[in-house]
């Protein structure tokens, strides 16, 4: 019966499958900014990136060793403050760009896309960079490097993401002058590090973006037990009386993710037709199924 217990379920298993998968997909997304339209183009990204485009350019040392060399050690920091679960989704993620960054570069050897596009290649590639960051990130996983740095300061301060990427990589960026001698390949840098910490946030916050529902129906019960048991979401049963009528009524009160919103309306409509519903976007919920109270 204990072993039971401690078995994890078969939805657990799937959820924790589809975090890889989706690790994988952010990886595979920042390999292709990052040595498609960035690094042929002599444009700085933030973080290990950033340092081992710095070496690269320098010496000439493949940039998936460098990476992965600094992030070994910064894996050793996230396994003491962020806990296994992450430093395991962590890992796979280093191990994951660092395996495509090598198959990338073999594929698109000799191929030099917006060479003369130095902005667009800054765009494009920042938006691939900062892309694949945010679907690690959904994913409770990193790509190693500043992003276990601001995971960290994440986890007990309420700054977004991005913010704390953007502060930790403008000393990177500016000190790629000191190899490539050209002040406007460092402000690309800068554009490419706006721009990735503002897709990067984009992304990270629309997966968390929530709305809250109310719902006035004679069927209240029936709406209120599909939505505890899909999409899962905790429903509050309020009294509450018509002014005009003065007819007693039962409110439904629920906080959801805004992606689970078409499945509460669908099951409204196929229940109640006719019920009174409100829908608007919260600021921020806190609490269980939601996000972690953080305060200084």
């Amino acid at each position: 019966m204990k072993a039971d217990i401690l078995k994890p379920s078969r939805q657990t298993i799937l959820r924790e499958a589809k975090d890889y998968v989706m690790i994988a997909v952010g990886m595979i997304l920042y390999g292709i900014g990052w040595t498609v339209f960035l690094l042929p183009n002599d444009i700085t990204t933030g973080g290990v990136p950033g340092i081992a485009s710095i070496v690269y350019w320098a010496t000439g040392f493949p940039v998936q060793y460098t990476y992965f060399s600094i992030n070994f050690f910064l894996l050793l920091l996230a396994l003491k403050l962020l806990g296994l679960k992450f430093c395991i989704k962590t890992i796979f993620g280093v191990f994951t760009l660092t395996f495509f960054l090598s198959v990338i570069q073999q594929l698109t050897s000799g191929v030099a896309l917006l060479k003369d596009q130095p902005f667009m290649a800054c765009v494009i590639g920042a938006s691939f960079c900062g892309g694949g960051i945010g679907v690690a990130f959904c994913a409770n996983g990193s790509t190693g490097g500043t992003d276990i740095i601001a995971a960290i300061i994440n986890k007990y301060r309420d700054i977004t993401l991005g913010r704390v990427i953007l502060i930790c990589d403008m000393i990177i960026i500016t000190s790629s002058y000191f190899v490539l001698k050209d002040w406007e390949k460092v402000v690309y840098g800068f554009a490419t590090l706006y721009i990735c910490s503002f897709v990067l946030d984009q992304v990270v916050n629309s997966a968390r973006q929530s709305v809250q529902f109310f719902i006035i129906s004679g069927k209240y019960e029936e709406i209120g037990r599909h939505i505890n048991e899909y999409p899962h979401r905790g429903v509050t049963i309020i009294n509450a009386t018509g002014f005009y009528t003065g007819k007693e009524v039962k409110m439904m009160f629920v906080l959801a993710k805004k992606r689970e919103s078409t499945i509460i309306f669908r099951l409204i409509k196929d229940i109640d037709p006719n019920a009174f519903v409100s829908q608007s976007a919260v600021i921020g919920v806190y609490g269980e199924g939601f996000d972690h109270i953080k305060v200084k």
